[in-house]
């Protein structure tokens, strides 16, 4: 019987491509679009995967790491006496301008790393060596540098040549693969005390501080006792992680943008395949009919057209998960938008799609158990 179902399906060919169309393009809206949104959140933590520290501090009313408080430089010494902590060293960021050579100034992040450790340096440097950031006026750049700061070159920037931060000259050392950030701007490193030099002058100058808890202390402990010691706040790279995704969920209205996006592929799988397998099983109510007269069950039609429902969606599924699959790839060669798609996505996805199935199968048992196995003898 479940192989009359299949030949049933598969008989219409227009109502199947419709069904397998709408399943198809609810899945690639749906996934498409959580795949960038949590490509644009991956974004928002940036600084947080090129600079990789256990322990963040900074002033106590940042939320996240895109937002900077300036500390006072006597901070780093209080924050090395805590208990529990094994070393403290200072970090600048902050954003900051480069006059380009043929006059025209582009913002870069610029970051400045304790000279002596280099904590919080980039370790995907392919060409240069990123101790080099140590000599006057040396700066490594990232690959995204490469395109933004080569205007009016004759080729593009590289080991060797020279720009402008801030009317200071700036000389590359190094190139860096870097994880992009949130406001799409270049990354720039250089020592701590070259980057107080190349940013204008203000009382405060320290951004972070970055700490690495004592042998046999978790780095959550460790957090807890700079705050109760220093009054600061002390967030584990994980905390500050999910902190940051948390403040633009709040303060943003990307997730509503997005959200509305996703519901939209779902209300159209729900409207066109709910609609389409309703219509199918109306155009073959003589055919099951005739069955039901020949003696099957409510049950076993039921679970023909259950069969036939998931037929149609794991068919939709596998080519909607395709087509973004395919989307991913293209994009991730260009960098932009942003793209990830976690295995979370696609589940949820598989249950959004299951959903529909069932729900279009059961506009269908409805009709099945009011269907009168006599229709089959009218004209």
């Amino acid at each position: 019987m479940y192989h009359i179902a299949l030949k049933m399906l598969l008989g219409n060919r227009s109502k199947y491509i419709v069904l397998v169309s709408g399943i198809t393009f609810s899945t690639l809206l749906m996934t498409q679009q959580c795949a960038i949104f949590c490509g644009l959140m991956l974004w928002t933590t940036g600084s947080i995967q090129n600079m990789r520290s256990k322990i963040w501090v900074t002033d106590p009313k940042v939320e996240q790491v895109n937002e900077v408080r300036q500390l006072r430089d006597t901070d780093v010494g209080r924050v090395r006496s805590v208990e529990g902590t094994a070393w403290a060293v200072p970090l600048f960021w902050g954003l900051q301008q480069a006059k380009l050579a043929d006059g025209t100034f582009k913002q870069i992040q610029l970051v400045g790393l304790e000279s002596a450790t280099l904590v919080g340096r980039p370790y995907d440097v392919v060409a240069g060596r990123i101790e080099d950031v140590r000599l006057p006026n040396a700066v490594v750049i990232d690959e995204l540098a490469i395109i933004r700061l080569s205007a009016g070159r004759a080729k593009p920037i590289g080991l060797g040549d020279t720009f402008e931060i801030n009317d200071r000259e700036a000389r590359v050392v190094g190139i860096c693969r870097t994880a992009k950030s949130f406001f799409g701007m270049p990354y720039i490193f250089t020592t701590y005390d070259q980057a107080l030099q190349f940013a204008p002058k203000t009382r405060k100058m320290l951004s972070f501080i970055l700490a690495e808890p004592a042998e046999g202390w978790t780095a959550e402990a460790t957090a807890r006792s700079i705050e109760r010691a220093t009054g600061l706040r002390a967030y584990t790279e994980n905390d500050f992680f999910w902190a940051t995704i948390r403040w633009y969920f709040r303060n943003t209205g990307i997730p509503m943008s997005f959200g509305i996006t996703i519901l939209l592929g779902f209300a159209v799988g729900v409207a066109v395949s709910g609609q389409t397998f309703y219509t199918f099983v109306l155009e073959n109510l003589k055919h099951l009919g005739a069955l039901k007269a020949m003696g099957a069950s409510d049950g076993l039609l039921a679970r023909m057209l259950i069969l036939q429902a998931l037929t149609v969606g794991f068919i939709g599924y596998g080519l909607g998960i395709g087509l973004t699959s395919l989307f991913g790839s293209l994009v991730l060669k260009k960098g932009e938008p942003p793209f990830m798609l976690p295995y979370q996505v696609p589940l949820g996805a598989l249950a959004v799609v299951l959903f529909i199935c069932i729900f279009a199968a059961l506009l269908g048992i409805r009709q099945i158990r009011k269907l009168e196995p006599a229709i089959v003898f009218r004209g």
